[in-house]
């Protein structure tokens, strides 16, 4: 039976090629400024207005997907007999996880055959967009729910991501970062390689004096055991970094293809300008 993809905007997926391959993005807000904004649609906000707000000062906060509007899209598709899977932002940045689980159990007791199954990629950005585009390509490639389901539950655990952050400040306003951690990356040029841990939180791996040595590293650490030969490359507002980023990385023989996204407005709120990320899968759990 043909299912139901859904995913959120934290997956910084493009809107375009979500709709050509039936990926339905749900929206998390944003507040800048004092106005809430939307992060999906003709109307969201772009992450270049943001981050030019936030070099001049602004502290945007974001909310999660809530109950009601995860309940007002799996009831959509339950009525219409659609079976769902979401792939989901990670329960440990977000709350939008467990939203999403108590919208799935309210609306199981009114559909009790349908069907909705709940991924926690432990995962967020490029990451979360790399287990989304993997789930459309398996669809469409004639796999059912659940062997899709067992596809991305295997790869997950082995997702890499690695994020160098040009000022930590964002990550501990957002409470996404300790205020020591934060503080020990801001000292003498040093510059904190961040990736998320086998757990999902957001951790330094490593700290260089220097971004031009951070970014060597994060290639190094990207490329070690690697399995899948496509990486992703995220950035914010420095595209010119993270095409270096994609041509280093493909220096390394096991990396054929690179994808290049920018990271959307959410993700962009708690890491801030000049942030650059990379995605790669791993043999073995990370």
């Amino acid at each position: 039976m043909v299912f139901k993809i859904l995913t959120d905007s934290t997956a910084d997926l493009d809107e375009k090629w979500a709709q050509e391959h039936d990926v339905e993005i749900l929206g998390l807000t944003i507040t800048l400024d004092g106005t809430v904004y939307d992060t999906v649609g003709k109307n969201r906000l772009t992450s270049e207005k943001l981050l030019d707000s936030m070099k001049n000062g602004s502290k945007p906060t974001t909310s999660q997907v809530n109950v009601g509007q995860f309940e007002a899209a799996f009831r959509h598709h339950a009525e219409n007999g659609e079976a769902v899977l979401y792939i989901a932002f990670s329960s440990v940045l977000s709350g939008t996880y467990q939203s999403s689980v108590m919208a799935r159990d309210m609306v199981l007791e009114e559909f009790p055959d349908t069907t909705i199954e709940i991924i926690d990629t432990l995962a967020a950005a490029g990451g979360e967009g790399y287990l989304s585009i993997l789930a459309a390509e398996a669809r469409d490639q004639g796999k059912n729910l659940e062997e899709t389901k067992t596809l991305i539950a295997d790869i997950l655990p082995r997702l890499r991501t690695y994020f160098l952050v040009d000022d930590l400040y964002h990550l501990m306003r957002g409470g996404r970062l300790s205020k020591v951690s934060a503080v020990m990356g801001s000292l003498a040029n040093i510059k904190p390689l961040l990736w998320l841990d086998a757990t999902g939180k957001l951790v330094p791996l490593t700290k260089v004096r220097g971004r031009k040595k951070a970014i060597k590293e994060m290639v190094t650490q990207a490329v070690q055991d690697v399995e899948h030969s496509t990486a992703i490359v995220a950035y914010a507002n420095d595209k010119e970094a993270a095409d270096k980023l994609k041509a280093d990385l493909l220096e390394h023989p096991a990396i054929k293809e690179v994808l290049i996204m920018p990271l959307g407005p959410v993700i962009s709120t708690h890491v801030g300008p000049d942030t650059l990320a990379v995605f790669t899968i791993g043999k073995n759990k990370r």
